[in-house]
């Protein structure tokens, strides 16, 4: 049986990235999935310009559409607010054509890939073996790019910490009529959704269409999509196609390495907290996973020490105050709305340059909202 360096469970961006980094250094990688690739993977398939910018390879062959504009609406205080950039805010992919696009990338560099094998448990030792319905496969290094559910965390040991918010997304095809009138721009519509907000992305030739709520409580989410649809004022739905999930809008509050098991993009819970978006954080934190394995020259205790450093570098600390904004966003309305009253095009720009990249969530955000608060008052 051959033994590989690392095996990674789960083709999505996080994995299908970080075997491509691996196998571009010389280390003998394998992608385990248990389905036959390309498959479609329930997401609203933006993917913002911040990720575009940390991708390996070009995209362009599975761009369906590019956005420079998007419009923000906040259905409680009747306003909207349009931000440009120069460059795409946000590209438009179906993530069966994304997804495989970088895992065939990582094949044409030496990455090996097992199809239609689901693990069913991992034996664990110097050299893992991961037991899988078809065969037994052995690595020294696993990383667990299976996604927010992660059977692979369950195995290891992992207990919930996540804040994990539920989300419904449907492929839509409408009339020309509608699909020319809703398919110029990407808009996002805050209070759509109660705590929540309401998304329509134009893809090549259909809407997707989705709903999403930030906080704890019991939502039809069904009712909130047809609302939704009246509100767009789409006359005719050719066809739909509904697509439930969930997406951890908060990291693991322990660890993200044990039992030489490194979790990386949904598995580890590393989306955003403010939008939920998951495509750019997965991508970067599996860089930052495989790099960490790289530069440890593969000693475990090593590898496990410089990827909580990479993390703690950059992307956990603007997940935490991410997570603060959240909740004022979603929770505290009064708040919010006296934010956007005040200053909802510069929100909605400041929301816009961290898309872009070109910012992070402030690290004194409360202090700043203080501030801003006490500058109103004496006004």
């Amino acid at each position: 049986m051959k033994i590989f360096d690392v095996a990674i469970i789960g083709s999505g961006p996080s994995g299908a990235s970080a075997a491509l980094e691996l196998a571009k250094n010389g280390i003998s990688t394998v992608i385990i999935v248990k389905v036959i690739l390309p498959t479609y993977k329930t997401c609203g398939g933006g993917f913002v310009f911040r990720g575009l910018k940390n991708m390996p390879l070009d995209i362009k062959s599975v761009v369906e559409s590019e956005f420079y504009e998007v419009d923000i609406y906040f259905k409680n205080q009747n306003s909207k607010y349009t931000t440009k950039r120069d460059q795409p805010i946000i590209s438009m992919v179906m993530r069966d054509a994304f997804d495989n696009l970088i895992v065939d990338k990582a094949k044409e560099h030496g990455v090996t890939l097992l199809q239609n094998q689901k693990v069913l448990d991992i034996s664990f030792s110097e050299i893992q073996t991961i037991h899988t319905s078809e065969s037994d496969i052995q690595a020294k290094f696993i990383i667990a790019a299976d996604g927010a559910l992660s059977p692979v965390a369950k195995i290891a040991g992992w207990q919930e910490t996540r804040n994990v918010i539920p989300a419904l997304e449907y492929e839509v095809q409408v009339s020309d009529k509608d699909f020319e009138r809703l398919s110029k721009r990407v808009r996002f519509d805050f209070d759509a959704v109660p705590n929540g907000y309401a998304w329509c992305f134009p893809k090549k030739n259909h809407l997707s269409i989705g709903v999403g709520v930030f906080a704890k409580t019991k939502i039809n989410l069904k009712e909130y999509y047809s609302d939704y649809l009246k509100a767009l004022a789409i006359d005719e739905i050719v066809n739909e196609t509904a697509h439930g999930f969930v997406i951890p809008v908060s990291a693991r509050t322990d660890t993200f390495v044990k039992k030489n098991v490194f979790l990386i993009g949904d598995a580890a819970g590393f989306a955003d907290p403010l939008t939920a978006e998951g495509i750019s954080n997965a991508i970067l934190s599996g860089r930052f996973a495989a790099e960490a394995i790289i530069e440890s020259k593969l000693i475990p205790e090593t590898a496990a020490q410089l990827y909580h450093q990479k993390l703690e570098k950059s992307m956990l600390p603007e997940i935490r105050t991410g997570v603060i904004i959240s909740k004022m966003f979603y929770e505290n309305q009064t708040l919010r709305n006296v934010i956007v009253k005040k200053f909802g095009q510069i929100l909605s720009e400041a929301m816009t340059d961290v898309l872009m990249g070109d910012r992070t969530y402030p690290k004194d955000f409360k202090k700043t909202i203080a501030r801003k608060l006490k500058e109103w008052i004496k006004k």
